[in-house]
């Protein structure tokens, strides 16, 4: 366990003659402790959001839509708690590596177009529906009846 802690911490690359900015640096960050908490939670908000979103999928209409907002969140949130491991800073770092660039990019890509992706089908949705008379002050009273 002191031997992970040390590679995810960078203690390991560290030298002795560390600068100011690297000493105070390391007296505010969190403890090992608190990283492996904060890692578990948001690892597991990441997931539980996920596998939400696959079960939205099924919903009539706007499960699509769901399945797209919740996915892309829990996806996120995975993401972020690997950050609370190394720090974000070290983390974006290993993220733009030669080795990395190109997966991180594709991934970032596919998180914004499936976002894109649950924006157009609602907007599409509301656009054709526009083309029926009388249908969206129908659905307005319909949503109006709902929130009451």
């Amino acid at each position: 366990m002191d031997k992970l802690k040390s590679v995810l911490s960078g203690e390991e690359a560290r030298r002795d003659d560390r600068t100011v900015l690297e000493t105070v640096n390391e007296a505010s960050t969190l403890g090992w402790t608190t990283r492996i908490k904060g890692f578990v939670a948001c690892f597991v908000v990441g997931g539980a959001c996920t596998l939400l979103g696959v079960c939205l999928l099924f919903l009539p209409r706007i499960g699509l839509t769901l399945f797209i907002v919740f996915y892309t969140f829990g996806n996120i949130c995975a993401l972020g708690s690997t950050m609370f491991l190394m720090g974000p800073l070290k983390q974006l770092k290993r993220m733009c590596d030669k080795t990395r660039a190109l997966a991180t990019a594709i991934m970032i890509t596919c998180l914004v177009l499936t976002l894109c992706a649950a924006f157009w089908v609602c907007f599409v949705s509301r656009y054709s529906l526009s083309y029926i008379p009388c249908v969206r002050e129908a659905i307005m009273r319909m949503l109006a009846v709902c929130m009451r």
